[in-house]
């Protein structure tokens, strides 16, 4: 099953769950007002969630002059990838990582921290840019806000489920749902569900970001290279994060936590640098992407100046 599929298919589980979850605590009304909430987060996340993230992070747009080769590569292979060319924020922490946001490609962002301009060499920083540009051209953005406010919808109203069973409720016992048993029932299993149907999305939206950003850069050593570096980094430099985004960065900026390993949003390093050493960089006659002998000549000659 190809990752497009199956995150249409997590997604349509994940309604599913939504559903699932306002029949039990309110029956068919229940369930319409728990589609409508479930709306309303995501038409929020759509518009603001971008400005929310990056000042959670205390991330500053960075001109040309500020971090010249940064701007330069996004700029060179945003044009690569047929992409309007997205700002650049730096987000001030030593724990190399990035993340890109924004609700479409017209305005997207790749933010970058400071550790991560210090520790990359010039091809595994390009490496984890075209990885960020290769969210925002497959909408992995979009797809992943709307998982994650639909995740946090389900744990929400799980959580009022929860407290009306404790409290006596406000359903009548021949209502449609499941009674005080069934509730306690959904609100244990339904933010279960929601997180582990999450983390598949988000997984799976990796591994796509990978494969497009060595077919960006031509180069899939790169971005493998980068990969293995962020993985000893985040062991060695913990990260300022919160669990919530965390599956917008690159790799995991909670992996160091002992616990975290086992409800990680991201694939094993590994797995993900073994796919990429085993890429055959092809292109698609439906894919705009160039490969790397139809750079244009800027990009040729950006990347032989850098070596």
């Amino acid at each position: 099953m190809s990752n497009q599929i199956r995150t249409t298919v997590l997604l349509a589980i994940m309604t599913a769950v939504i559903m699932w979850v306002g029949k039990m605590l309110g029956g068919t009304g229940g369930m319409m007002i728990a589609l409508i909430f479930a709306g309303a987060m995501n038409f929020f996340s759509y518009w603001f969630s971008d400005k929310i993230v990056l000042k959670m992070y205390k991330a500053q747009e960075a001109t040309e002059e500020e971090a010249s080769l940064a701007y330069r590569m996004v700029e060179v292979l945003s044009k690569e990838a047929g992409l309007p060319m997205p700002k650049v924020y730096i987000i001030p922490q030593d724990a190399p990582n990035a993340f890109a946001t924004g609700r479409n490609p017209e305005n997207a962002v790749v933010a970058v921290t400071q550790g991560l301009l210090k520790t990359m060499n010039p091809d595994e920083l390009a490496g984890v840019l075209a990885h960020e540009l290769g969210h925002i051209k497959n909408r992995d953005i979009l797809i992943g806000t709307i998982a994650a406010t639909m995740a946090g919808a389900i744990m929400m109203i799980a959580n009022l489920a929860k407290w009306s069973a404790i409290f006596g409720g406000f359903r009548s016992d021949d209502d449609d749902g499941g009674g005080f048993v069934g509730l306690i029932a959904m609100a244990i299993i339904a933010p279960i569900a929601a997180m582990l149907i999450q983390m598949a999305i988000s997984r799976s939206r990796e591994y796509l970001a990978d494969a497009t950003a060595a077919k960006i850069t031509g180069n899939s050593e790169g971005l493998a290279s980068a990969l293995e570096k962020l993985d000893a980094y985040s062991r060695q430099i913990p990260m300022q994060a919160e669990p919530a985004t965390a599956h917008m960065f690159i790799t995991n900026p909670l992996a160091g936590r002992n616990m975290m390993k086992f409800f990680s949003t991201h694939p094993p390093i590994e797995e993900r640098v073994a796919r990429l050493r085993d890429t055959k960089i092809v292109r698609s006659d439906n894919d705009s992407t160039p490969k790397p002998g139809n750079m244009s000549d800027q990009a040729r000659n950006f990347w032989n100046n850098l070596s």
